[in-house]
C-alpha cells in the first residue's frame, strides 16, 4: 500500500492493528503540527514504491486511544510493525534514508 496522505477518518482498533499481518508503519500525528507537515516529503520518499508495507496514518490526540496504547509521546512517531508486533519507532524522523533503512530492516525480516 502506497503513501497515504490523508489521515484515516477513524483509527483501527489496538485489537486490529495486533493482528495485521505483514510489514507496516503507523504513522501518529496531526494535519496541523509543524513537524509531522516537514516530514511529510520524507516519509512519502521512504515509501514510494513499497507495495509490501501498508502505511496507516492516525491523527493522534487527546483521547486517541490508539497512540496511548504505543506510548506515543512527540508526534511525528512511526511504529515499524511486523505481524502486529513493533519491531522498530522513529521520532521526528530527519531523512529519507533513516525511515528507508528502517524499513528495508523491517522487511528483510519478512524473508525466509
Amino acid at each position: 500500500m502506497p503513501f497515504s496522505a490523508q489521515h484515516l477518518p477513524q483509527a483501527p482498533t489496538r485489537e486490529a492493528v495486533d493482528q495485521l499481518r505483514g510489514a507496516a508503519v503507523l504513522e501518529f500525528g496531526t494535519p496541523w503540527c509543524g513537524h509531522c507537515q516537514r516530514a511529510q516529503p520524507l516519509i512519502a520518499q521512504a515509501l514510494q514504491g513499497r507495495a509490501d508495507v501498508e502505511h496507516i496514518k492516525v491523527e493522534d490526540g487527546p483521547g486517541q486511544g490508539l497512540g496511548r496504547s504505543f506510548h506515543v509521546k512527540l508526534w511525528p512517531t512511526l511504529v515499524f510493525l511486523r505481524n502486529g508486533a513493533e519491531v522498530a519507532r522513529l521520532v521526528r524522523p530527519q531523512s529519507a534514508q533513516e525511515i528507508q533503512d528502517t524499513l528495508a530492516a523491517l522487511t528483510a525480516g519478512n524473508q525466509g
